[in-house]
C-alpha cells in the first residue's frame, strides 16, 4: 500500500475535535451574521455602532489566538479547548440576557477571546493526531467542518430569525456551545513537547508568533483580504443587480464546490506538493472574481461561486496545512496562532479598506480590481514559498 494511506486519519479522536470545530464555528456564524442586525434591531444603534459590535468579535478572537498560541504548550491541547469552550457556553448563555449596547460590544469581545482560546485547542489537537504523510488530506477534511458552518449557518440563522426572533438564534448558538463542551470531554490531546527553555526566558515576538509559518500565512493574507469583498458584499451585489435569489444561492453552491473537491486536493498535496494545487487554485479564485464582476445572469454568479470554491476554498486548506508542515510539533499551537492571525485580519479589516473602493468603482470594479490582486499574489506565493515547496516536499518524506 502507499505510504500516504498506510496511516489511519479516521480515529475516534480526529472524527471528535471535527465535530466539535463544527459545533463552535456553527455557534460563531449563527452570531455573526445576525449581530449587526440585532445591534440596530434592538438597541437602535447606527450603522456604524452596529458594525462595531460586529467587529469587536474579531478583536477579541485576534487577542484570545495571540494567548492561546503562547500558552498552549505549558496548559495542553485539551484543557485549553475545555477552558475556551466552558466560557463560549457561558458566554452564549450571557446574550439571553438583555444588556446595552455597550455591555454587548464588551460580551462580543469576551466571546472573541474565549473563540480564538477554543479554535487554537482544536487547530493544534488536530495538527497533532493526523498522520505527518495525510497532512493535507486530513486538514482538508477538518476545514470542511468550517465549510459547513459558513454554508448552513447563515441560512439557520435568516431562517430561525424570521420564524421566531433573535431569542432563538441565541437559544441555538448556546447548544452548539454545549455540544462542543460535551463531546470536547471525550477528545484525547496529545501531550506538548515543551519549547526549549531559552526561548521562554525573556520576552521575544516569536514567543507568540511561529517565524516558519509567517511566509504562508502572509500569502494567506492576501487571499483573505480579497475574499473578505466576497463575504462582505457579494449579497449587496446581487441586490443591486437584481440577481437575489443567485446571492442567496451563492454560499451554497460554495460549500458544495470546497466539499466535493478537497478529497481531491488533500490527497493530491500529500502525493505531489503544494504547487501542484496552489497555482491553480490561485488562477481560478482570479477568474472567479473577474466573472462574478461581469456577472449579468444567475448562471455567471454561480459559476463565480465554483471557481472561487475551487480557487479560495483550496487555498485556505492548503495554506493552512502548509504552515503546519514547515514547523516542529513543540510550536503547533504558535503556528495555528500566526496562521489565523493573517486568516483573521485579511477578513475582518479587508472590508474597511474595501468600502471605499466599492464607493469609487462600485461592487463590479471591486471585484475586478481584487481579481488583480490575487492574480500578484501568484508571485507573492512563489516568492514566500512555491520556489522552496519541492526541496520542503522531499524534506518531509526523508
Amino acid at each position: 500500500m502507499s505510504e500516504v494511506y498506510k496511516d489511519r486519519l479516521w480515529t475516534k479522536d480526529f472524527i471528535n475535535t471535527s465535530i466539535v470545530n463544527f459545533a463552535l464555528m456553527m455557534s460563531q456564524y449563527l452570531l455573526l451574521v445576525t449581530m449587526a442586525m440585532y445591534a440596530t434591531q434592538e438597541y437602535g444603534a447606527s450603522v456604524a455602532m452596529a458594525g462595531l459590535v460586529s467587529s469587536a468579535f474579531i478583536i477579541g478572537s485576534l487577542i484570545g489566538r495571540l494567548f492561546g498560541g503562547k500558552h498552549i504548550t505549558a496548559m495542553g491541547g485539551k484543557k485549553m479547548l475545555l477552558i475556551g469552550s466552558g466560557f463560549i457556553v457561558l458566554l452564549t448563555a450571557s446574550y439571553m440576557i438583555p444588556m446595552g449596547i455597550y455591555p454587548l460590544i464588551v460580551l462580543r469581545i469576551l466571546h472573541g477571546m474565549a473563540m480564538g482560546y477554543a479554535m487554537t485547542a482544536t487547530g493544534t489537537i488536530i495538527a497533532q493526531i493526523i498522520p505527518p504523510s495525510r497532512n493535507g488530506e486530513g486538514i482538508g477534511y477538518f476545514s470542511m467542518s468550517v465549510v459547513l458552518a459558513t454554508a448552513v449557518g447563515p441560512l439557520i440563522g435568516v431562517a430561525l430569525i424570521a420564524a421566531y426572533g433573535f431569542i432563538s438564534i441565541f437559544i441555538f448558538s448556546f447548544s452548539m456551545a454545549v455540544i462542543s463542551l460535551v463531546i470536547g470531554l471525550t477528545v484525547n490531546a496529545p501531550p506538548m513537547r515543551p519549547i526549549k527553555s531559552s526561548e521562554t526566558g525573556k520576552f521575544d515576538i516569536f514567543n507568540f508568533f511561529e517565524k516558519r509559518a509567517i511566509p504562508i500565512s502572509a500569502v494567506m493574507f492576501v487571499m483573505a483580504f480579497a475574499y473578505s469583498g466576497i463575504l462582505s458584499y457579494v449579497t449587496a451585489y446581487a441586490e443591486s443587480i437584481s440577481l437575489i435569489q443567485a446571492g442567496s444561492l451563492y454560499f451554497t453552491v460554495y460549500g458544495v464546490t470546497v466539499l466535493l473537491s478537497r478529497p481531491i486536493t488533500g490527497p493530491l498535496l500529500d502525493r505531489k506538493g503544494a504547487n501542484v494545487v496552489m497555482y491553480p487554485a490561485i488562477i481560478m479564485f482570479a477568474i472567479g472574481l473577474a466573472v462574478i464582476s461581469q456577472a449579468s445572469i444567475t448562471i455567471m454568479f454561480l459559476v463565480a461561486a465554483v471557481l472561487i470554491g475551487f480557487g479560495y476554498g483550496n487555498v485556505q486548506s492548503i495554506t493552512q496545512a502548509l504552515s503546519i508542515k514547515v514547523t516542529p510539533p513543540e510550536r503547533l499551537g504558535l503556528a495555528n496562532t500566526t496562521y489565523f492571525i493573517a486568516l483573521d485580519l485579511g477578513l475582518g479589516f479587508g472590508p474597511f479598506l474595501l468600502g471605499p473602493i466599492a464607493t469609487s468603482l462600485g461592487y463590479s470594479g471591486m471585484y475586478l480590481t481584487l481579481g488583480f490582486i490575487v492574480l500578484a499574489g501568484i508571485i507573492v506565493y512563489y516568492l514566500l514559498h512555491g520556489r522552496f515547496d519541492k526541496h520542503i516536499t522531499q524534506k518531509h518524506r526523508a
